[in-house]
């Protein structure tokens, strides 16, 4: 059986197991006066909550994508602080998940459009988006379906697809029947989230803390989502990607076999590897290897996206 489907298949539906953090719960510990919590209305599409912390001035813009199951404050705190000495950063929550966009029919193409949506609610004009597990197909999706908004890519912990091909059918079969349960028993399938993410921890703040990030899902949704991923495949473009792109590999990620995520990097025209010292769940168990690897990816797809402006000169306008 694909590792995937074991565990975000059967794990999901039985204990969301697969995103037990056994390390450190993220828990904002920022300086509030570095970040600002707001909702933005996405005219047509609903409102959605962004974490913003401004960074220098004129400073390029990150716009930061969790993985299944998880919100953007749970993957992603533990980096803010230090993306935040160099970017402007952009937290969300996609839909369904946290304080995200609540939808009957969750799509990733929907959050990749959502994101151009938010950046043009901020007046941003193009942006670097950074995607970890799910949020690595959010990101690509978002660049393929605008490329013109999206200067560089940093792929952590994902994959060209996650599930064979000739298992993904059977793999998603039985998520529409669970989607219905769970619409019907929301708090079942939450708690049991819930207690998967949780597990290990003593109690305490953080522990709450996430519980409370947690406690914001719609569990039929990240059903829907795990049934999106698990379909999902860029294998036939994702050699088309033509913006300076970043892999972050996960050296022991069992979730994800690291040798997906070099077989991604190798996909994608001068893409250039960062390795982690850590599992999936690096975000929150390897966050010494992690951060400092996620900065300087960053810094470098902006600096080659600005070399390759200056290469290409100033716009001619007719």
């Amino acid at each position: 059986m694909d590792p995937l489907l074991g565990t975000w298949g059967a794990r999901i539906m039985m204990s969301a197991g697969h995103i037990k953090m056994r390390g450190v719960v993220p828990k904002p510990e920022m300086d509030a006066l570095q970040w600002v919590d707001r909702e933005v209305d996405l005219p047509g599409r609903g409102v959605i909550p962004v974490r913003e912390a401004s960074g220098p001035d004129g400073a390029p813009t990150l716009v930061l994508l969790h993985g299944l199951a998880a919100t953007g404050r749970l993957n992603w705190m533990t980096a803010l602080p230090a993306l935040a000495e160099h970017f402007r950063v952009l937290i969300v929550d996609h839909r369904g998940h946290g304080r995200g966009i609540r939808t009957g029919h969750f799509r990733l193409v929907d959050c990749a459009d959502d994101v151009i949506a938010l950046v043009d609610a901020l007046d941003i004009e193009s942006v670097f988006a950074v995607g970890y597990s799910m949020g690595g197909p959010i990101a690509k999706l978002t660049w393929s379906r605008h490329p013109d908004r999206v200067r560089g890519l940093v792929l952590c912990a994902t994959a060209k697809h996650f599930v064979r091909p000739e298992v993904r059918g059977v793999a998603s079969a039985f998520f529409p029947g669970m989607v219905v349960t769970a619409r019907m028993l929301p708090d079942v399938f939450r708690d049991r989230i819930t207690a998967g993410m949780l597990d290990g921890f003593s109690p305490g703040e953080r522990r709450e803390h996430a519980r409370g990030e947690m406690a914001m899902m719609d569990p039929a949704t990240v059903l829907q989502a795990t049934r999106a991923v698990i379909r999902f495949s860029s294998h036939d473009w994702v050699s088309n990607i033509d913006v300076p792109t970043a892999v972050l590999v996960m050296v022991h990620d069992t979730l994800v076999p690291a040798r997906r995520q070099y077989r991604l990097a190798a996909s994608i025209p001068g893409a250039r590897i960062f390795e982690v010292d850590g599992d999936h769940l690096a975000c929150a168990r390897a966050v010494d290897s992690f951060v400092p690897a996620l900065v300087h990816a960053c810094e470098y797809v902006s600096a080659e996206a600005t070399a390759a402006d200056r290469r290409r000169g100033p716009a001619v306008v007719a």
